[in-house]
């Protein structure tokens, strides 16, 4: 039987993560694709040697050559310049936005049913482009953004309330970045309100803590995370691929949900072997309504900026 074909366009730490993992929970054969043809045929090489001590029969192909992707089940989209100290995902916007036109060119070239995955920064400004340059419909094109948030949230609180990450329960909405909206009458603490197990101050400063996390780790590391995106990433591909249809907080287009429309923005949703299956509207009273539509505004009054790039004379081409 045919092994699902997975592509990863991006050899860099995400990348590479994300390929291990997709070796490790065996879903299926994967292509990592980058411009640097030593670097990623080099990695290709040492991830296949895991297979043997994963105990897994699946392949790993390391190219700079996009027809070795043609009919890829699923393509995740990793590419793109990362964060450096002082900078916000904003600032990437013109450079990632030239990369992004030519991955999906050839993406939709070679994997025109594929599902696509946007993990590239500014996240919820590249899967609108992504959706923009590829015609796809909106079920298949998704960004991860939300579970990563989600769960550095829940890190939080856990390490705040000395209990398992298990124990909380709780879910992050809005915009990948200072925007987001953590919903706070929904995050519980073995099932109790967390309003009675920590302060409103303390509160107060896991929200913010969890809105500049990814901005802590690029100070401390000199770039972006990866291990826990690339777990975020692995999470949502395998509910697409075994059809699990897990509600998993994702970057969707909205197209009348939450009073929202032609917007990608991060909402619970429940993922599937189609992609976006469902997207679930949880009832946000005044307060979280009006946080949502100021996380909305941020991420539509960057689209502009997204439409301006001009195209020509692309720096960074994938061949």
């Amino acid at each position: 039987m045919k092994n699902t074909k997975i592509t990863i366009v991006g050899a860099g730490n995400v990348g590479a993560q994300t390929a291990f993992l997709a070796l490790a929970k065996r879903l299926g054969d994967v292509v990592l694709i980058d411009i640097q043809e030593g670097v990623v045929k080099g990695k290709a090489l040492d991830l296949q040697q895991t297979t043997a001590l994963l105990q897994t029969e699946m392949t790993v192909t390391g190219t700079t050559d996009y027809k070795l992707t043609k009919n890829s089940d699923l393509v995740i989209v990793t590419a793109g310049i990362p964060r450096k100290p002082g900078m916000s995902r904003d600032d990437l916007i013109e450079v990632n936005a030239k990369i992004m036109k030519d991955v999906i060119n050839n993406v939709v070239k070679y994997s025109p049913k594929c599902i696509l995955i946007i993990v590239s920064n500014p996240l919820d400004e590249m899967v609108y482009l992504a959706k923009k340059l590829s015609k796809f419909p909106k079920q298949r094109i998704i960004g991860m953004a939300g579970i990563l948030d989600t769960t550095r949230y829940k890190t939080f609180l856990a390490q705040a309330l000395h209990v398992k990450t298990q124990d909380i329960g709780g879910i992050v909405l809005g915009g990948h970045g200072d925007t987001m909206v953590p919903l706070l009458r929904l995050t519980t603490v073995k099932r109790k309100p967390i309003s009675k197990s920590l302060s409103e101050k303390k509160i107060k400063e896991i929200i913010k803590h969890t809105q500049e996390a990814g901005g802590e780790i690029v100070t401390l590391l000199g770039t972006s995370a990866y291990y826990a995106p690339a777990a975020a990433i692995i999470e949502m591909v395998q509910s697409i691929l075994k059809d699990e249809k897990k509600v998993l907080p994702c970057c969707a287009e909205l197209t009348g949900e939450y009073g929202c429309k032609n917007v990608f923005i991060g909402v619970p949703c429940v993922l599937g072997k189609k992609g976006v299956e469902k997207i679930i509207e949880l009832k946000l009273n005044t307060s979280e309504k009006k946080l949502f539509l100021k996380t909305v505004d941020h991420v539509k009054s960057l689209y502009s900026i997204v439409d301006s790039v001009e195209f020509d004379n692309l720096e960074y081409e994938f061949k």
